[in-house]
């Protein structure tokens, strides 16, 4: 037998009515959650006849077919150092993180209370609140950078606002991920005032009682109070678009991160695309190339069998529905407008002599999986000047952190640097000696 939905009479979005046994509600959705993940027939018999909303049962449907883990909240960051400070300042939810803070963040200190804003992709931006609540919410991932999208996460408050444009509460087991079980959490949506396309959510997370129909209201009333500040903003500054339009928000170019990872993105007017490496490659290819490139050269940098012209001209068609056809130029191949880089970034500090601020924005190699020679160019330029301005500080904490890099591991003279900028009197000299002993035996130096 199925596992039913019984939505009780009233608002559907509220989890937890007036008057009504919490502890039993507990129960009750708990037992209908484990009907549905374990799919144990004997468990959906006993409890068919329980009520679950019919918002949560779709969500969880919606979920399930995702594939989400019911078991796992995933550990990876989405977004997280300079990149995260960069993608949130350009957002127009940053527009009203200040109303957020005065009529919620402000006045929940020691609550168990925590406020948090997202993109409209579920990314959370800004995670506010009760210290020990934020740390107790680290166990479940719910740290600023981290994706809470349904896609990611399954059913919950912030994720699924976005998913079916409604505030919506979510009670304990009302997740579908277990590992999220103790929390209950209320979140609506923001709209952009003028084309009313999605911008983000606003979400209160914490213990049951925010499950109850007024924090709905609160966060509702927030979201109101937020959408108005967007509209007097657009007043105050004709030709401001909240997304991919020039303006004080827009005025940030496209931006393209492909260091130390396999999934490079694309940011576009506050979106955050996944870009396969053959359009990434190209992009960073134009960037280093802002003369431009024919056909034949940018085959030549792409692939050393060269690409042929046909196969160039259907990437190209394909990355303009990506970057955008205005953005891009055909005879030459190059790039309207600027497009920043992370590559850059390291360039940028690397120019200005910072060699500190150089390792901390080079978060690994350029493309590491890409073979494009073109590609590999800039990846060995970037790696070379990178160990060059290291050496030239011989700065010991940087030296350290380069050496447990994959491009400095091996870096036999980094390592001797290092060796010279610690006190032979220090513990860490004789294992780092006896690491470059190690090194010279295994590489024959």
């Amino acid at each position: 037998m199925a596992l039913q939905s019984s939505t009780p009479h009233g608002n559907p979005w509220v989890a937890v009515r007036p008057g009504a046994d919490v502890a039993e509600l507990a129960r009750t959705v708990s037992t209908a959650h484990r009907a549905f993940v374990t799919g144990d027939e004997a468990i959906r018999q006993a409890a068919a006849d329980r009520a679950v909303r019919s918002v949560v049962l779709d969500s969880w449907l919606r979920s399930r077919d995702r594939g989400v883990n019911p078991d796992l909240v995933g550990d990876q960051l989405d977004l997280d150092g300079l990149e995260l400070d960069r993608y949130r300042a350009s957002h127009p939810m940053a527009l009203i993180r200040p109303v957020v803070r005065q009529l919620l963040v402000e006045d929940i200190a020691d609550t168990g209370l925590l406020v948090a804003i997202s993109d409209a992709s579920g990314r959370l931006l800004w995670v506010e609140g009760d210290s020990a609540a934020r740390d107790r919410a680290v166990a479940m991932h719910f740290v600023e950078g981290a994706d809470w999208s349904e896609d990611r996460v399954g059913t919950n408050a912030p994720g699924t606002a976005l998913a079916v444009d409604q505030c919506v509460q979510i009670f304990g087991a009302e997740h579908f991920s277990s590992v999220v079980h103790d929390w209950s959490c209320s979140a609506a949506p923001v709209h952009d005032p003028t084309t009313g396309r999605i911008l983000g959510a606003i979400d209160i997370t914490g213990g049951p009682q925010v499950a109850e129909p007024q924090v709905l209201a609160l966060v509702r009333a927030t979201v109101a109070a937020a959408e108005a500040e967007l509209r007097l903003q657009l007043l105050n500054s004709p030709g401001l678009h909240l997304l991919g339009a020039p303006g004080p928000l827009g005025a940030a170019p496209p931006r393209l991160s492909v260091l130390g990872s396999e999934r490079p993105t694309l940011v576009v007017g506050g979106d955050r695309i996944a870009l396969s490496r053959r359009h990434a490659e190209i992009l960073l290819l134009l960037a280093h190339r802002p003369e431009g490139v024919s056909g034949d050269q940018l085959a030549v940098l792409l692939d050393e069998s060269e690409l042929d012209s046909v196969t160039i001209r259907a990437e190209m068609s394909r990355l303009r529905k990506v970057f955008g056809a205005e953005r891009l130029q055909s005879r030459p191949y190059r790039l309207r407008g600027e497009l920043d880089t992370d590559v850059a970034d390291v360039g940028r500090a690397l120019d200005r002599g910072d060699a500190a601020a150089a390792l901390a924005a080079y978060r690994g190699p350029v493309l590491p999986g890409s073979v494009a020679p073109g590609v590999e160019e800039i990846r060995d330029e970037l790696r070379v000047r990178m160990r060059a301005a290291l050496l030239r500080s011989a700065d010991q904490s940087l030296l350290a952190r380069w050496t447990a890099t994959p491009d400095g591991r091996e870096d036999s003279a980094a390592w001797s640097a290092y060796l010279s900028s610690i006190d032979p009197r220090s513990p860490m000299y004789d294992q780092v000696r006896a690491r470059i002993a190690i090194f010279d035996e295994q590489f024959g130096h």
